[in-house]
């Protein structure tokens, strides 16, 4: 009877002490901030043959749950759940799922339960869909983009590391405001700024001119400096009764150039063009003529430069009485964004050209 009485007690302390671990940890988590994932595929999600295979594997062959499954560690910062938007290779990002997305993340910031979003993307394009959600997320609340250079079963896949730091930015409140981000290889850059550098170094995204905004030193994200550019809750620009976007078309400058390409993208029926010229956005006499023609018609012209780093400001007194506008030091990718989404409010030169100068 003895025995069974006090197995019985010990049962009841046992049921007292799982239930107060489990209401510990039902309270952490109600204290942890609600992280959505968003995932497009892309290395991060990549699989292949081997394990010290690092190219010549399929990209966003893993889903949404198998990434957040490999790095248990996120529930240690925040609620996360995964959401798969598309699973491709991002060199064929599409401005499609740039709306879809754009449309999904705006929607999920407008409920107070949802405090930031994680995107999941391949490297490729990763930059300009930074800068599309930098113009059109209509929020405060952090969103940062993250993406590895080694497919997940690659033996140093970058992948895991990268997602768990970017939750850990998302779910900081420093980040909040700094418009959208992208956090890899332990280092936090800015939409606008940032570019992918290198063909295959895991430290290949960095904004040259301008710095990064910060690091995640030893997990923890510091910021050192932010963008004054408009952006997110600041930006004009909506993609709420979009379905699709200006047809905009980058042609690239180079010596012995032409106006073939030029006449192609008019014929093709672009709305802008941007054209990546030498030095400060410097246009070969042939190019330019067909450039000319093209303003005349009432396609929007902007300089923009293949350098790499630098400002597109006035140059040749023609370019002016042409009127090409001048991209600043967005490049040539990111200034076709920001055209497409200023032709879906105005064909003002004037006013595109003030977009230049603020975004």
């Amino acid at each position: 009877m003895l025995k069974k009485s006090v197995g019985i007690i010990l049962m009841a302390l046992l049921v007292m002490v799982l239930g107060v671990q489990s209401g510990f940890a039902a309270e952490t988590a109600n204290k942890l901030p609600n992280i959505k994932i968003l995932a497009t595929g892309g290395t991060i999600a990549g699989s292949a043959a081997s394990a010290t295979a690092t190219t010549g594997y399929k990209a966003g062959a893993l889903g949404i749950d198998v990434l957040i499954n490999a790095v248990p560690e996120v529930k240690q910062y925040a609620n996360v759940s995964g959401e798969q938007i598309c699973s491709i290779d991002s060199k064929d990002m599409t401005n499609e799922i740039w709306l879809t997305l754009a449309k999904r993340i705006n929607v999920l910031l407008a409920d107070d339960s949802v405090d930031g979003i994680v995107i999941t993307h391949g490297t490729d394009t990763l930059e300009e869909t930074a800068y599309f959600l930098n113009l059109t997320v209509k929020s405060n609340k952090p969103v940062v983009l993250v993406g590895s250079m080694r497919p997940a079963t690659a033996i140093s896949a970058d992948g895991p590391m990268n997602l768990l730091n970017a939750v850990r930015v998302a779910a900081n409140k420093a980040a909040v405001g700094k418009g959208v981000l992208v956090a890899m290889n332990d280092e936090i850059n800015g939409a606008r700024d940032v570019t992918k550098t290198n063909t295959t170094s895991v430290s290949t995204f960095k904004a040259p001119e301008l710095g990064f905004l910060g690091y995640i030193n030893d997990g923890k994200p510091e910021f050192y400096r932010e963008s004054t550019r408009r952006h997110t809750a600041d930006s004009e620009f909506t993609t709420k009764n979009l379905s699709q976007l200006p047809y905009v078309k980058v042609i690239y400058g180079h010596a012995d150039d032409d106006g073939i390409f030029v006449d192609a993208a008019v014929a093709a029926g672009a709305k802008g063009i941007i054209y990546a010229g030498t030095g400060n956005g410097s246009i070969h006499k042939n190019a330019e003529a067909a450039l000319a023609k093209a303003t005349a018609k009432g396609i929007v012209v902007v300089r923009s430069s293949r350098v790499g780093n630098g400002t597109v400001i006035d140059a040749e007194q023609s370019y002016i009485d042409e009127h090409f506008l001048n991209g600043d030091s967005l490049s040539p990718q990111k200034a076709r964004i920001l055209l497409s989404l200023a032709l879906t409010k105005t064909s003002n030169l004037a006013e595109i050209q003030k977009m230049f100068n603020e975004y």
